[in-house]
């Protein structure tokens, strides 16, 4: 189950570019939105939108400042830092939110400004 003490093992999973990975901390029916992208809805079509995103870059890395949990809430802020496959990076604060439901991400909401990516 996701929490603020395991939040740590979502961004493990993100930082190594795996897809299904990710995928698999989002409820089979789950919501996700990367910025001002449209919402995807279903595991299922999460992954590929997450790999493609992943074949965009080079790497990513990020720095987990803080979490905050309030029952099925989950608020966590910090650093990342994008590698484009020219070599050249990115570094912008994040903010995400979850909903759980089940032990799993029902929603999924990332705030970060992509723009310059």
């Amino acid at each position: 189950m996701l929490n603020k003490s395991t939040i740590k093992d979502l961004y493990v999973a993100i930082d190594s570019m795996d897809a299904v990975n990710f995928a698999s901390f989002i409820a089979v029916d789950g919501s996700f939105q990367f910025g001002n992208w449209t919402p995807v809805v279903g595991r299922s079509n999460i992954e590929p939108v997450v790999a493609g995103f992943y074949s965009s870059i080079k790497s990513l890395t990020h720095t987990l400042v803080d979490a905050v949990e309030d029952g099925n809430d989950l608020i966590s802020r910090g650093m990342v830092t994008y590698t484009r496959h020219n070599g050249s990076t990115l570094t912008i604060p994040f903010c995400n939110y979850f909903k759980m439901e089940n032990g799993q991400v029902k929603d999924y909401q990332i705030y970060a400004d992509v723009s310059t990516l």
